[in-house]
């Protein structure tokens, strides 16, 4: 089997994804990628007649995310209409997934030369309505939702800590130190290779930097705020009356959740997309490029839809397996901070070095833009090996529906 390789990664700064605040939230979700897409081809020489597949993740394909975002954003970016493209949605894992189905074309000697990423503007998809009134992940399936009750995630994030026995002061202090690595990136710069600056169309600076961090957190100032999802048990999940109550004691009748989760130890809303390009060995060699990282193994896992958050510990033994290695052998791990319970039990339940976990901060300090977060955390993880001087980095992450993708990049 053929290798792939990694010749390079961007990505936009993330920016508050709120209508009327975020820096970015005025753009067209296929301009803010186009404009990625603008940036790594330029300083890559990127001849995109020779890009067989763009592979872009984007997880609400509605109004100015659908009609196949990737293939528009390309077109928008000025590349060869010979470079065909795909949008795909595996919820948050849309990012991973990309850069994975990506690597497996090139992999199998069908492709040489491929672009994936995503993009996802939560301050867009929060202004769209919903006409069921559905907040749910099964689409308002009812036959599906009697076999797998699926409750928001957030409620799901408080089951698990719950069962699990995670406490209030554990998740806090997690998201506390989230803050303070993402404080350190920053001011020392670790960012500064992948992102790259934004600008308005009229050449004006729309966003330079990572809008959403809030540096001056400490557990005082978490242990205000008031936790969410328990308001959302009483509240229905569609238009036939049902409430996320109702639903969650269909699968646990006698489970009383501690509701620890809440704004400051939640993944950030924010604006956001990321591209890699991705090469075989033969086509790098003929442009002249030399690659950053090689990819050494991809997985993918589902699980119990209810508890969905579950999956980025069986999704990292499996991908390691498949490269026959263990946790000692990597050297850095990114998990995505959808919740703090998803990487308190990562690194617990892998009996990791926290100080080997998301060590420039994650999503609960720089904001979590769904379908583009896990391209931008391959991008990270790249990075900050690049700058230590290390080898081996894995990235996983949860997924609605109970999934998560997972792969492990080695240096070369």
């Amino acid at each position: 089997m053929a290798d792939a390789y990694i010749i390079d990664a961007a990505r936009t700064p993330r920016g508050i994804g709120k209508a009327g605040r975020g820096a970015l939230a005025g753009f067209h979700s296929g301009r803010l990628l186009a404009k990625v897409f603008e940036a790594i081809g330029e300083r890559n020489q990127l001849n995109t007649a020779d890009i067989d597949d763009v592979v872009v993740g984007c997880s609400s394909q509605v109004g100015n995310q659908g009609s196949c975002v990737g293939r528009m954003a390309a077109l928008d970016a000025g590349w060869s209409p010979r470079a065909s493209a795909v949008t795909l949605d595996r919820f948050c894992g849309s990012g991973i997934t990309s850069v994975n189905l990506a690597a497996a074309n090139i992999m199998s000697g069908m492709d040489d030369l491929c672009v994936a990423g995503g993009v996802e503007m939560m301050s867009y998809t929060a202004t769209l309505g919903n006409a069921t009134n559905n907040r749910t992940v099964d689409g308002g399936n009812l036959h599906l939702r009697d076999l797998h009750p699926q409750p928001h995630q957030g409620i799901c994030a408080d089951m698990i800590a719950t069962l699990e026995g995670f406490s209030r002061q554990d998740l806090d202090a997690l998201a506390v130190e989230s803050q303070k690595r993402a404080k350190n990136a920053m001011d020392q710069g670790y960012f500064a290779n992948s992102l790259i600056p934004v600008f308005n169309d009229d050449g004006s600076l729309a966003l330079d930097r990572e809008e959403f961090p809030r540096p001056g957190t400490t557990m005082e100032s978490l242990a205000e705020l008031k936790t969410v999802f328990n308001l959302f048990m009483e509240a229905p999940i569609d238009n036939g009356g049902e409430t996320f109550d109702q639903l969650v004691k269909r699968n646990y009748p006698d489970l009383t959740i501690n509701h620890v989760h809440h704004a400051g130890n939640s993944s950030g809303v924010v604006d956001g997309a990321a591209a890699l390009i991705l090469s075989s060995k033969d086509y790098m060699g003929r442009v002249g490029w030399k690659p950053r990282a090689r990819i050494k193994a991809m997985a993918t896992v589902g699980g119990d839809p209810t508890l969905m958050l579950n999956e980025p510990v069986p999704a990292a033994r499996k991908v390691l397996d498949r490269a026959g290695m263990t946790v000692d052998d990597i050297d850095l791990f990114e998990v995505n901070e959808a919740f703090s319970v998803v990487a308190a039990k990562f690194i617990r339940d892998l009996e990791l070095d926290p100080g080997k976990v998301n060590v420039n901060g994650g999503a609960m300090a720089l904001g979590h833009p769904i379908a583009a977060t896990g391209a931008i955390l391959i991008g990270t993880v790249l990075d900050e090996l690049e700058r230590r001087d290390l080898n081996t980095g894995l990235v996983t992450m949860c997924t609605g529906g109970g999934m998560a993708p997972a792969i492990i990049i080695e240096r070369v």
